[in-house]
C-alpha cells in the first residue's frame, strides 16, 4: 500500500446549483494527521487540525472545479495527498431571457411581457417566482409565480430599460435577464373639431353651454383650448389623457354669440378645429299692449287696434290677443318686433284687454288694459237726465226751466248729429293710450247748483250743469246758467 492510496476524497456526484455540497477527506491512518487542507484548482480553500468535512452551502456554476484535499503528518513521510475529483456544478434553470409583444408599442396600446427560462431535465419539479423591472422600478404587484405580465396601455413615459428575474421560492437560486429597451410611439393629432352643446340643442340667454373638442386620433396627454374668433385670446385650457374636453359656459349671454374654435396638441404640431358660429337665442321679455281708436273715446263700431310687442326677444315671435282671457286671435312677427291685431268694437267688448308673446323660449303676458265702450244709449241717458232736472227746478219758475231746457235740447241736437256721422269718416288725431284705465263717458252731464250771483240784486243766476269737453279737444269748459228771481 501506497502513501496515495491511504488518502481519498469522497464528493457527491451530481450537484445542481443551490445544492448543498459535502467534501470528506479519508485515510486510513488519521490518528498520525497533524493538520488537513481542502484544495480547488490547486489552490487551498481551507485548513484544519484535524480530519474534517469542507461543506459548500449552496452551490453555483463558479463552484464547478477540480478538488483533492491534503494531510500533513508528523513526520515528512507522513504527508499524504488525495486523488482529484470533478465536481461540475449543473444549472437548476437557465438564465431568464424577457420577451415582449412589442418593443416600439403605440402609445395607449397593451403590451405583454414573458420572462422565459427552462429548469433542467432532472429538476423538473422545482418551482420558480418572477418579478419584472423598469428601471430599478418593480412593476405589477411584484414577485409573482406566473412569467408573464399584462400591462393594459403604455405612455411616452414608460419608454426605457425593461428587465425580469426568476428565482426558487426558497430563495437560494435568483437569475436575472438581459435588459432591452422598450420605446413607446406617439401618435400625432388629426381631426380637431368643435362641438355645441345645449338644453335643447340651442343655445338660449341665461342656460348653459359647453363647448366639446374632440379629436379622432392622437395618443398621449392632450392640451385643449378654446378661443373666439373675435379676440384671438384663449378661453381656457385643459390636458389629459383623452380625445376629448369640454369647456363650460355655466351662464349665455346675449354678447357671447359669435364664431368659436379649438385646438388639441400633444406634443407634435397643434391642430385646429373649424371655426362654428354661436347663435345666442332671446327669450321674449314682458311684451308692452297699445290700443288705438280712431276717437278720445272708444265708441260701437270702431275699429280697434290692438298692439302687442316685446322690446327683447329672438324672431320669430308669435303674438295671442286676449278679451277677458278669451282668446281674440293671433299674429307672427317673423323678423320680431311687435304684432298688431284689429277688432271691430260692439257694446259686449268692454273691459279688460292683454297680450302674449311667445317665440318658444317661454311666454310673457302683458299687463291688462281696461277699455270702456260708448254707444248710441247716450241719447237716451240725456233725456232722462233732462226729466230729472225739471222736476228738481220746477220751483225756479218758467222763465229758469224753459231756457234751461232750451240749453239742454240745443246741446242733444248738437250730439245726436255728431252720433250719426259715418263710421269710416276719419278723425283728426286719433287718441292712443297705453296701460290706461277707463276714460269717463263724453260730455257727461254733471247737476251743479252754485249761487254765481251777487247779493245785491234781484236776479240770481245759479249754475245748473257743466259740459266737461274731452282732453285734447280744443274746446274749452262749457257752463250753463238759469236766471232765478230773488225773494
Amino acid at each position: 500500500m501506497t502513501l496515495w492510496d491511504s488518502l481519498t476524497l469522497v464528493a457527491p456526484s451530481s450537484v445542481f446549483e443551490g445544492d448543498s455540497i459535502v467534501l470528506k477527506c479519508q485515510g486510513e491512518q488519521n490518528w498520525k494527521i497533524q493538520k488537513m487542507a481542502y484544495h480547488k484548482d490547486n489552490k487551498e480553500l481551507s485548513v484544519f487540525k484535524k480530519l474534517s468535512d469542507f461543506l459548500i452551502q449552496s452551490a453555483v456554476l463558479s463552484d464547478s472545479g477540480n478538488y483533492f484535499c491534503s494531510t500533513k503528518g508528523q513526520l515528512l513521510f507522513w504527508d499524504k495527498t488525495s486523488n482529484i475529483v470533478k465536481i461540475k456544478v449543473q444549472e437548476l434553470f437557465q438564465h431568464p431571457v424577457l420577451t415582449a409583444s412589442s418593443f416600439q408599442p403605440i402609445e395607449g396600446g397593451p403590451v405583454s411581457l414573458k420572462c422565459e427560462t427552462r429548469r433542467s431535465p432532472q429538476r423538473l419539479d422545482v418551482q420558480l417566482q418572477f418579478c419584472f423591472f423598469r428601471e430599478n422600478q418593480v412593476l405589477g404587484s411584484g414577485w409573482s409565480s406566473s412569467p408573464e405580465l399584462q400591462i393594459s396601455a403604455v405612455w411616452s413615459e414608460d419608454t426605457g430599460s425593461y428587465w425580469c428575474e426568476a428565482e426558487t421560492v426558497t430563495h437560494r437560486i435568483r437569475k436575472q435577464s438581459l435588459q432591452s429597451q422598450i420605446h413607446v410611439q406617439r401618435i400625432p393629432i388629426s381631426n380637431v373639431s368643435l362641438e355645441i352643446r345645449a338644453p335643447g340643442g340651442q343655445v338660449t340667454e341665461g342656460q348653459k353651454l359647453i363647448l366639446l373638442c374632440s379629436v379622432a386620433g392622437g395618443t398621449g396627454n392632450v392640451t385643449f383650448s378654446w378661443y373666439r374668433e373675435a379676440t384671438g385670446t384663449s378661453m381656457g385650457k385643459k390636458t389629459q389623457r383623452s380625445l376629448s374636453a369640454d369647456l363650460e359656459i355655466p351662464a349665455v349671454k346675449e354678447s357671447d354669440a359669435g364664431k368659436y374654435y379649438c385646438r388639441a396638441d400633444n406634443g407634435h404640431v397643434p391642430i385646429q378645429s373649424k371655426v362654428v358660429n354661436i347663435p345666442v337665442r332671446i327669450p321674449v321679455s314682458r311684451p308692452v299692449l297699445t290700443l288705438r281708436s280712431p276717437g278720445a273715446q272708444a265708441a260701437v263700431g270702431d275699429l280697434l287696434e290692438l298692439h302687442c310687442e316685446a322690446l327683447r326677444g329672438s324672431p320669430p315671435i308669435l303674438y295671442q290677443f286676449y278679451h277677458e282671457d278669451v282668446t281674440l286671435g293671433n299674429s307672427s312677427a317673423p323678423s320680431g318686433g311687435g304684432a298688431s291685431f284689429n277688432l271691430s268694437l260692439t257694446a259686449e267688448h268692454s273691459g279688460n284687454y292683454s297680450c302674449e308673446a311667445n317665440n318658444g323660449l317661454g311666454a310673457q303676458c302683458s299687463e291688462a288694459v281696461p277699455v270702456s265702450i260708448s254707444g248710441p244709449d247716450g241719447y237716451r241717458r240725456d233725456l232722462m237726465t233732462a226729466g230729472v232736472l225739471w222736476g228738481l227746478f220746477g220751483v225756479l219758475g218758467f222763465t229758469g226751466v224753459a231756457l234751461m231746457l232750451y240749453a239742454l235740447f240745443h246741446k242733444i241736437s248738437g250730439e245726436s248729429s255728431a252720433t250719426d256721422e259715418p263710421r269710416g269718416a276719419s278723425r283728426p288725431n286719433p287718441q292712443e293710450f297705453t296701460y290706461s284705465s277707463p276714460t269717463p263717458d263724453m260730455e257727461e252731464l254733471q247737476p251743479v247748483y252754485v249761487n254765481v250771483g251777487s247779493v245785491d240784486v234781484d236776479v240770481v243766476y245759479s249754475q245748473v250743469w257743466s259740459i266737461q269737453q274731452p282732453e285734447g279737444s280744443g274746446e274749452k269748459l262749457q257752463i250753463i246758467y238759469s236766471s232765478v228771481k230773488k225773494s
